[in-house]
């Protein structure tokens, strides 16, 4: 897939994962939107490789990013996981988090992992944002 579109309240067409997974890059459930887990992986590559606060930045910016789709902001922001390979890494991931949410702070978690599909990976997150009255601007621009 290479077209991003909602679909039924679904944002398709943003990740590689989607169709090995059988599953949405984004999803509205009436004024709340869940962003599937993202990491740094990009265009078949880690960026930047060894890097957790590079990383957390890199995933973060593709989950904001889904939920521009949805005309949502960091701002809207309510949820925040993330899931560590390493918990010498949490100051780094925690620091990048606090840059992005910091003005924001939504709930969040923060877990050590065994691993990632991908070894590379050192950090992935997922994010939910919530606006009152999304569901109701949302009817009628899905298919």
């Amino acid at each position: 897939m290479t077209d991003r579109q909602i679909v039924r309240g679904r944002l398709l067409g943003s990740s590689y994962w989607e169709e090995q997974l059988g599953s949405a890059r984004a999803v509205a459930a009436g004024d709340l939107v869940l962003v599937s887990g993202c990491t740094a992986w990009r265009d078949a590559k880690i960026e930047p490789e060894g890097d957790p606060f590079g990383q957390t930045l890199a995933a973060f910016g593709t989950a904001v990013e889904a939920l521009a789709a949805y005309g949502l902001t960091a701002g809207d922001v309510v949820r925040t996981r993330m899931y560590i390979t390493h918990v010498r890494d949490a100051d780094e991931v925690g620091r990048a988090h606090q840059q992005l949410f910091g003005a924001i702070q939504p709930a969040t978690t923060m877990v050590v992992v065994a691993g990632l599909v991908d070894p590379r990976m050192m950090v992935e997150i997922e994010l939910e944002a919530h606006r009152a009255g999304l569901a109701n601007s949302l009817e009628g621009n899905t298919r």
